[in-house]
């Protein structure tokens, strides 16, 4: 895999970074997202303290991370659900 050397621009600082080829767009928009809710935070609230801006973004983060993981469990789990209903069905039927 071929990395790359690039710079991504966090609340007004660089952060050199050597990244994979393939990631380096995802990694790019991350940076974008992460400055678009320090904007967001800053206007907002009025906050101008990068410390306070960057652990708000950092808590949104994984909030959004952890409700989308729980979103997934319970459709996974729905989804087996609704699977061993119809299994049980075709059991009847066929057994």
């Amino acid at each position: 895999m071929e990395e790359l050397s690039i710079n991504i621009k966090i609340a007004d600082r660089e952060y050199p970074m050597k990244v994979d080829a393939e990631d380096e767009e995802r990694i790019r928009l991350a940076g974008k997202k992460i400055n678009e809710k320090i904007k967001l935070y800053r206007d907002q609230f009025g906050i101008d303290d990068k410390q306070d801006l960057l652990a708000m973004v950092a808590f949104d983060s994984l909030y959004e991370k952890l409700q989308a993981e729980a979103n997934s469990t319970s459709t996974g789990e729905s989804a087996v659900d609704k699977i061993s209903y119809l299994n049980r069905l075709i059991s009847e039927v066929t057994g």
